[in-house]
């Protein structure tokens, strides 16, 4: 028996509402979509089991209905779009797309939008709609406003209403008591209707939580927020963070450890911390993408949230979650220089309620690479995830994942002169068994209740352990003449943290004003235990780069490397407590502010020198930000934000800490929305200055002070969406003004290291939407970088470049097969620097990615 609810209706233009979705939402599988004719018009079922769990935003763009559905994944056969033109007399289109973690259902009226109803049924959520005459609209009320009544996911639903009630309902004023509706609810067949002015489609994601920690609208937030969704790294089989966000404005490679971590720069600002899933990760490996379910990137300070960090911005990592119908999804890739990785994605339900739901993304990588080592690439990854729903009100959810990686530790190429040296780009200064590993093991909890319909609690808890080695002959001094010195090294670290997460959401009303509030408590500690050893007298092997004349050289055993230059034992425990306040004015004007106080404390002790090192600090981190929205696609925004970071590294002559680095930022912007939501631009100009930089201490060389300042301006451009049905493109622009404005040793004006004063990025698909080429695909894009420093002395410089790359693939039922090009015309290329003339990393050659993947 079908429960009909709420019939949908909306104003003439969308109203807004803030709701604070829950983090760790259960993502629910929609596996068919079926149109059917009725009496009156057309029914469109998404076909699952947990319809009673879907929440539908709807609202109304001109002629065209729109219902977006959040924390849904549709699994068609087909592939992710479902579309059919002219299915009834008054109704042009209806669509089904995919994007990011939505579903969106659009129907067009050909002349006014259709008259909607909602049903739940155990075949899964149903629309049924009836064309509508062109004089209905007049009957909608003439000025929109924002909903009294609707606060909440909860307070619009309702179930089973008379014929004469739900009449009513179409007409009646959001908010009004007949919306609210006196009804008979049944717990077991409810669905949340939320009024709200959220967009999305194509390669969209129109939410994000890392700029608030709340499941806000990108539109809504007074900070430029650019998310990089799972459909563009599949299209472009980017496996590594820093191929992902080569799509993203003012994000860039920074010095990798040889190509064995993460390392980004953000507007002129080396970032080496990242979040997952919202908790603070420092980079010891690469991270994987198996398991990510998109990638978050907040530009400029984000303190107010996340405590010490550099302010050029931060990377979340969003993560997979489990779904409550069958998923089994398998794939190959294989590619140049022995590249090959095959992965798995399992998930579904444990029990015949589906409250025990599970998730396991596995991978294992190998490559040669194009590089002369004899080390090859290993790498093994496995993520297990379990949601438990306690009851109706209480989730729970343990993730497990572990990572075993190998690969070569390789310093690159070096720099002659003013620019790279002139040698081959797989000619390899190391010896050819140059090793790094990195070993961790990471498990964690995500506890949600909610007390009520406006108030929830959440609680989670993270343990990562990361044990890496390497050992190799380590570039050190080159020569003009191209003799370099090599030195042997070893590095041993263990690194653990421990993060403890607890917040709590709530919603209310102060008179006409809505407010959504946060405070939270976040509680870290990060311990680091190891050292760097060298053999006695720390020898050289010198090599020319040009003819490959070495000093013979025999691999030392590891223990014949007795003197330790490094040998520390390093704790850092952190306390923040933070509020917010996300202010809703109207529906047009929107005040964020927010605060966050640290405690910081670090305890160091060197075993080298039996030296103990501490200090503690507190600040507060500020954040304020306006938004005004002239009309429903444009959001014009302006903020202000701080960051902070301690220096755990530098000391003054007098032994002492240095004073932590603080960061400013003022940023101002437009954000559009069009193409009926389709597309989404975000223009941003900022300007940020770090002060409190580590010098050189004039008086005493061997110390530092902090004096130093650096400021980093700019204007971001960033471009994503839908063009047309099957078209999709994801664009950006940088210009990067980012030089040293104070400092003791380099020279002031002098240019930021691995920061390209412009760049700019176009990657676009579109795949063949219906005839015998169905399912038939094309891709293209261009990378361009342009000139950088290599050091901050500015005494080498690395060249521009255009990358570009193209793709071709089909898919068709359950089925996906590709071929990737990347570097198409085999462009010679560096990615970054390590911010010294020994240490150069090239970009990769010419090489082709094949793969095909099957859904069960």
């Amino acid at each position: 028996m079908k429960a009909q609810l709420l019939p949908s209706f909306l104003l003439a233009g969308a109203v807004t509402v803030l709701i604070a979705q829950p983090a760790f939402a259960q993502v629910i599988e929609v596996t068919a979509v079926e149109l059917n004719p009725t009496e009156n018009g057309i029914e469109v079922i998404l076909v699952t089991s947990a319809a009673k769990q879907l929440r539908v935003l709807p609202r109304i763009d001109s002629n065209t209905y729109i219902a977006d559905i959040p924390n849904t994944q549709l699994r068609l056969p087909s592939g992710n779009t479902f579309r059919t033109d002219n299915p009834t007399e008054g109704i042009t289109a209806v669509t089904v797309t995919q994007a990011a973690n939505s579903i969106r259902v659009t129907v067009t009226g050909s002349e006014v939008v259709p008259k909607v109803e909602l049903f739940d049924s155990d075949e899964g959520l149903i629309f049924s709609f009836t064309p509508a005459a062109p004089d209905t609209q007049a009957q909608q009320p003439p000025t929109p406003q924002t909903p009294e009544g609707v606060e909440t996911e909860n307070q619009t639903e309702t179930t089973q209403p008379s014929d004469e009630s739900a009449e009513t309902l179409e007409h009646v004023q959001p908010g009004s008591e007949a919306q609210q509706g006196e009804t008979s609810a049944d717990e077991d067949e409810e669905i949340e209707i939320v009024v709200t002015g959220e967009q999305e489609g194509g390669y969209i994601a129109p939410n994000a939580t890392t700029g608030t920690r709340t499941d806000t609208p990108l539109r809504d937030i007074p900070q430029s927020i650019q998310v990089v969704p799972q459909q563009v790294l599949e299209d472009q089989q980017a496996i590594r963070v820093n191929e992902a966000l080569r799509n993203v404005s003012g994000v860039r490679a920074d010095d990798s450890f040889a190509g064995t971590i993460d390392r980004i720069n953000i507007r002129g600002f080396t970032q080496d911390v990242f979040l997952r899933d919202n908790f603070r990760q420092s980079q010891f490996s690469l991270r994987e993408t198996a398991n990510l379910e998109r990638i978050e990137v907040l530009k400029g300070p984000a303190s107010v949230l996340y405590g010490n960090l550099e302010p050029g911005g931060v990377v979340n990592l969003v993560t997979k979650k489990p779904l409550s119908e069958p998923y089994y999804s398998t794939e190959l890739l294989v590619g140049s220089y022995g590249f090959y990785r095959p992965n798995i994605d399992l998930s579904g339900s444990l029990n015949s309620d589906k409250t025990l739901l599970y998730r396991l993304n596995a991978v294992y990588e190998g490559n040669d690479g194009f590089r002369d080592f004899d080390q090859n690439v290993e790498r093994v990854f496995a993520a297990p995830v379990l949601t438990w729903q306690v009851g109706e009100n209480t989730d729970l959810t343990l993730e497990f994942d572990y990572l075993n990686d190998e690969r070569p530790f390789d310093d690159g190429l070096v720099a002659i002169g003013t620019g790279i040296a002139d040698v081959p780009r797989d000619r390899i200064f190391q010896n050819p068994d140059a090793v790094r590993t990195a070993e961790e093991f990471g498990a964690g909890y995500q506890l949600e209740h909610r007390f009520s319909e406006n108030w929830t609690l959440r609680n989670a808890f993270r343990f990562l352990s990361s044990d890496s080695f390497d050992f190799r002959l380590t570039s050190w001094i080159i020569e003009d003449s191209g003799q370099l010195d090599r030195r042997w090294r070893s590095n041993d670290d263990l690194y653990e943290s421990y993060a403890f997460q607890t917040n709590l959401v709530g919603e209310f009303k102060t008179g006409a004003i809505n407010h959504t509030l946060l405070f939270g408590v976040d509680l870290n500690r990060e311990t680091r235990v190891g050292g760097q050893r060298r053999l006695p007298g720390d020898p050289s092997f010198f090599l020319n780069i040009f003819t490959e004349e070495a000093d013979p050289i025999s691999k030392p055993d590891l223990s014949d490397l007795t003197l330790f230059a490094r040998n520390e034992n390093n704790r850092v425990d952190t306390l923040g407590i933070y509020l917010q306040d996300q202010i809703v004015f109207s529906d047009n004007l929107k005040l964020l502010l927010g605060g966050r106080f640290d405690l910081f404390d670090q305890r160091s002790i060197d075993l080298v020198s039996n030296t103990t090192f501490n200090q503690e600090r507190q600040r507060f981190s500020p954040r304020i930000g306006l938004v005004y929205q002239p009309s429903e696609q444009v959001s014009l925004y302006a903020s202000f934000s701080q960051s902070f970071n301690p220096d755990i590294f530098s000391i003054s002559a007098d032994g002492s800490p240095l004073e932590p680095t603080t960061g400013n930022q003022y940023e101002v912007g437009i954000k559009g929305e069009f193409l009926d939501g389709r597309l989404s631009t975000t223009l941003a100009a900022y300007e940020i200055t770090k002060e409190n930089v580590a010098t050189t201490d004039p008086n005493n060389t061997d110390f530092s002070i902090a004096v130093g300042e650096v400021r980093s301006r700019g204007i971001e451009l960033d471009v994503v969406g839908e063009i047309a049905d099957g078209w999709n493109i994801i664009a950006s622009y940088a210009y990067t003004d980012a030089e040293i404005t104070e400092d003791n040793f380099f020279s002031v004006g002098n240019r930021l290291t691995n920061v390209p004063e412009n760049s700019a990025s176009l990657w676009t698909t579109y795949e063949i939407q219906k005839g015998s080429l169905q399912g038939l695909g094309f891709g293209a894009g261009l990378f361009f970088v342009g000139d950088r420093q290599g050091d901050l002395d500015n005494s080498f410089q690395l060249p521009s470049y255009v990358r570009t790359d193209a793709a071709i693939y089909y898919r068709r039922n359950n089925w996906r097969a590709a071929l990737n090009f990347q570097n198409l015309f085999n462009i010679d290329s560096i990615r970054s620097a390590a911010g010294f003339r020994e240490s150069v990393y090239p970009g990769e050659p010419f090489t082709v990615i094949g793969s095909v993947s099957v859904q069960f």
